[in-house]
């Protein structure tokens, strides 16, 4: 007798083993048409998963969320046999899910090309309708070996080879294709309706330079169409958005070759910068912490005390001077321990919160370089704080207040909570990393904040939380975190004097909001699709003359609004006010102030937005108190 318990808290019983398949369509005929997969005790599997014993069941629809990855996993074995029916000899390799679809890597004497993909996907649609059943069977590791080697498929070979003695391996078929994959999949390719072949790139085996270069082909696969066609959209307006593009017209920052992953800012992209570095200075004054500055270049020894030359030492960069080495440093933590250290601290003076504007430097690679999203020099708003044990919840709660405080106002309410936990290799017992876990948790806990855990990804020094916030696309980014950090204070000897006049070591938290200044702008301008909030706009007001004989008014008022505190310019060229209307509005200036006959005669300003709504005529009283509005709001 088999009892299973369904989503719902229903059983049903039955005498006999029978598939999942089999219990959908005794549930009902409407699931059993639907359903594309199923969890057994919360692990994934096929309908044709044979239930043996009682069990919790939930059976995978297209409403499901697991619905994608099966969708998008079973997608790209039907991406591998239409390439295999297209091009006969190409051997396949791996093909994964990623982030919004997914890949798959073939080795091939042709070279793919970008209208290749439109005939696999007609041939795709083809086996579609061809409603091959996937059927799942197990081989031994050698029997497996020895299937591949006979397709003529070596790479897939190569992969079992790898994999130890006595397994069992579970291999899928639909039609003459066959591949090696934990599955689960959809019960036949009928399932398979909505994808899209997006791109072709290279792709090393196994990520070796030394090894063969395979052809790679991206795919996207979505429950109905609406979801693919606005994944499309969004696509579409990533690319419009892309800050690389944005930074080049609206005049704000550049790179070359001779810096690689080097800003070169401008004057109105490090207007930018500056707005947000006041804005983030007058926020840690207010919330009492000490600003300070360390150097760039530091003895190497120090990293090596710290232990940041054994995990990140290929990735710094080094000098040499007076037969020592030196490190151009990486982040500022164990700069700020320096600072601590200087004179006797008391646990009165606890905690200590040190501020940095730190400019950091890391030797990423070329190919890894995107932009202000991926750079090898950048600024942090990075900060530590040295704290008693007792101490870690209430500073940890008044952080995630700082950073909600701080996001809303750059126009980010959608965040992302998670709490990485203990790794297996870690300093400091258990009973101080049950402490630090139970800190974080309580403090998110009491702000009822929905997060989820991250088992074993917290720092070998400490537990951490991580902030993600959602731009307008829906896309993520991991911009803030607070570490509890046990190991570096006292590798590097830091101290303070209890009630009982005994020395003990602080707790360091490692906390950050935006991140890197150079990564958050770029996020902004592609939130904001250039279209910074007045309070963030590198120009927020431009004067403009209809003809010479308005250009003295135009000059006066630019000047007073600049005297005011305003971001704001003039511009007398000798160009029709048509062309300097459209030169502004594409530079994303915030609004236009348009003179001419009229204008001077009754000490008017015409006022227009970015996005070409007309203001009407006001004065330049008026318009000073709606800019000084919107900049008080953040708006």
């Amino acid at each position: 007798m088999i009892t299973l318990t369904l989503t719902d808290g229903s059983q049903r019983t039955y005498e006999n083993s029978l598939s999942v398949a089999e219990v959908a369509k005794d549930i009902g005929a409407g699931l059993a048409s639907v359903a594309l997969a199923a969890k057994v005790d919360g692990e994934l599997v096929d309908l044709s998963y044979i239930l043996t014993k009682d069990a919790n069941l939930s059976v995978v629809t297209p409403k499901s969320d697991e619905a994608l990855e099966v969708i998008r996993h079973s997608t790209a074995h039907l991406l591998a046999q239409a390439v295999q029916r297209l091009f006969p000899g190409v051997q396949v390799t791996i093909g994964p899910v990623i982030d919004n679809g997914f890949y798959y890597d073939f080795s091939t004497p042709h070279p793919f090309h970008e209208e290749d993909l439109e005939r696999i996907e007609v041939e795709m649609k083809k086996i579609v309708k061809e409603k091959l059943p996937v059927e799942r069977f197990q081989l031994s590791r050698d029997e497996a070996i020895r299937l591949f080697e006979n397709m003529g498929e070596f790479y897939k070979a190569e992969i079992i080879k790898d994999i130890p003695q006595g397994e069992v391996l579970s291999l899928y078929r639909q039609g003459e294709f066959t591949d090696l994959c934990r599955g689960p999949h959809v019960p036949n390719t009928s399932k398979l309706k909505v994808f899209k072949l997006m791109k072709v790139a290279g792709a090393y085996w196994r990520g070796d330079s030394n090894n063969e270069m395979l052809q790679r082909i991206y795919g996207t696969a979505w429950v109905d169409k609406k979801d693919l066609k606005d994944y499309l959209y969004k696509l579409e307006e990533a690319e419009k958005r892309d800050h690389r593009k944005l930074g080049k017209r609206m005049e704000l920052f550049h790179f070359q070759d001779e810096a690689p992953g080097m800003v070169f800012w401008h004057e109105r992209g490090w207007s930018i910068y500056q707005s947000i570095q006041q804005y983030m200075r007058n926020k840690l004054n207010a919330r009492n912490y000490r600003e300070i500055n360390t150097p760039s270049v530091v003895e190497y020894t120090l990293w090596e005390k710290s232990g940041h030359a054994d995990k990140f030492g290929e990735g710094m960069f080094s000098v040499e001077s007076e037969h020592k080495q030196f490190a151009v440093k990486p982040m500022n933590c164990p700069c700020h321990v320096q600072v601590y250290n200087q004179g006797l601290k008391s646990y009165r003076d606890l905690p200590i919160r040190l501020a940095e504007f730190g400019s950091c430097h890391r030797n990423e690679p070329s190919g890894a370089l995107h932009g202000l999203m991926r750079v090898r020099g950048f600024v942090q708003d990075d900060a530590h704080i040295f704290c008693q044990e007792s101490q870690i919840s209430e500073e940890v709660s008044e952080f995630i207040d700082f950073l909600h405080e701080v996001y809303a106002d750059f126009g980010f309410t959608d965040i992302i909570y998670r709490i990485s936990t203990r790794p297996e290799k870690r300093v400091g017992s258990d009973e101080v990393w049950d402490k630090s876990e139970q800190a974080l948790a309580e403090a998110l806990d009491a702000k009822n904040i929905v997060w989820e855990e991250l088992p074993g990804e917290g720092a070998f020094y400490g537990p951490k939380i991580e902030f993600s916030l959602k731009d307008c696309l829906d896309r993520i980014w991991q911009c803030g975190t607070i570490q509890v950090d046990f190991s570096m204070p006292n590798r590097l000897e830091a101290s303070y004097v209890d009630e009982q006049g005994e020395r003990q070591v602080p707790v360091m938290l490692h906390r950050a909001i935006l991140g890197s200044f150079e990564r958050f702008i770029g996020i902004l301008l592609e939130h904001h699709a250039g279209n910074m909030p007045l309070w963030l706009s590198p120009v927020q007001v431009a004067v403009l003359n209809i003809t010479d004989a308005h250009a003295q008014y135009a000059e006066k008022i630019g000047q007073t609004l600049k005297n005011r505190g305003f971001r704001a310019i003039f511009d007398l060229r000798n160009e029709k006010i048509g062309y300097k209307i459209r030169h502004h509005t594409l530079a994303k200036t915030k609004y236009l102030v348009i003179v001419g006959d009229n204008e001077v005669e009754t000490n008017t300003l015409t006022v227009r937005s970015h996005d070409g709504q007309d203001l009407g005529s006001m004065t330049l009283e008026a318009l000073e108190t709606m800019m000084g509005q919107q900049v008080e709001s953040k708006q």
